[in-house]
């Protein structure tokens, strides 16, 4: 057994298909197929479900998988340290983040860029479950979204809370003049407003569903995608307004819109940057993740 076949292995259910991982794994197809019946003659277990195509892993390729991650993890971490050794701290780190929290991401990253400017970084955008899941699995080094702090204490992570501002309506005033103001709106006067929400699989549109629903108001969704930049389009040209995290949106980037607070009850999870427990993490998502907590605590 060698970290190649646990890296291909790992590979395989991120790709969940042979073409794919055999890609993300820069060899062909009959060399993973060859190295990962290779480890299972070796282990003298049957880890992959194979029929025509790729169809899961057996329970015991389960169990596998489970040490696989952690090992290519800490494999991995120990390249990351090695190079930040002889360069400093250096790499490509992966995010996962959630469409809407509160704040930027690029400001983030932008105050970190200044400590560790040869630090990269490929970002994903998942839902909050899926984000959890990423962080267990190690698909992700670091993850910002919405959380339930007692489950990841159970699960043994470091989180840094982030500010909760509330949250806001976005709107363009030519278009909505009437919500032109300062005092918080309610959710009443929205009811007749059309919206450019996220889609309702995403952990804060289900939160905003909950309380508009208890207080008896329709939501007018206009607009409904995964996509931040769609929505933050259609309030531009006027399709609807935004509701949003307070901080997510630079305000920069559109100087023409305008937002008011609005009136609802705190989100029940919690904003945190997240990553693994001490000697789990790798190096370089835990140097980010000091160097996040600094940057935070002079903000």
């Amino acid at each position: 057994m060698d970290i190649k076949q646990l890296i291909y292995l790992c590979n395989l259910e991120r790709e969940r298909h042979f073409g794919r991982a055999a890609e993300a794994s820069f060899v062909s197809q009959p060399t993973l197929s060859m190295r990962l019946k290779n480890l299972e003659r070796e282990l003298g277990l049957s880890l992959i479900n194979r029929s025509n195509n790729f169809d899961g892993f057996t329970p015991e390729g389960e169990r596998v998988l489970t040490w696989a991650r952690e090992i290519v993890s800490v494999y991995q971490g120990l390249k990351l340290e090695v190079e930040s050794l002889k360069h400093g701290v250096a790499g490509t780190l992966r995010i996962g983040v959630v469409p809407q929290c509160s704040i930027s991401l690029p400001l983030v990253l932008k105050g970190i860029q200044e400590r560790y400017p040869q630090l990269n970084y490929r970002v994903s955008v998942l839902s909050a479950d899926q984000l959890l899941d990423a962080l267990n699995s190690y698909t992700v080094d670091v993850g910002i979204g919405f959380f339930e702090l007692v489950t990841l204490r159970e699960l043994h992570f470091q989180a840094e809370p982030l500010a909760d501002n509330g949250v806001e309506v976005v709107f363009h005033p030519e278009h909505f003049p009437q919500l032109v103001g300062e005092a918080p709106l309610s959710l009443n006067e929205l009811k007749e407003i059309p919206l450019c929400l996220a889609e309702q699989t995403r952990y804060f549109r289900r939160y905003l569903d909950t309380h508009f629903r208890e207080a008896d108001i329709h939501l007018r969704v206009i607009l409904e995608t995964t996509s931040v930049f769609q929505l933050a389009q259609g309030v531009q040209v006027g399709l609807g307004c935004l509701i949003s995290p307070r901080g997510h949106l630079l305000p920069a980037m559109t100087p023409e819109l305008q937002s008011r607070p609005l009136a609802i009850a705190p989100m029940s999870r919690q904003a945190a940057v997240v990553i693994a427990e001490p000697g789990r993490a790798t190096p370089l998502s835990q140097h980010f993740f000091d160097e996040v907590r600094r940057w935070l605590s002079e903000r």
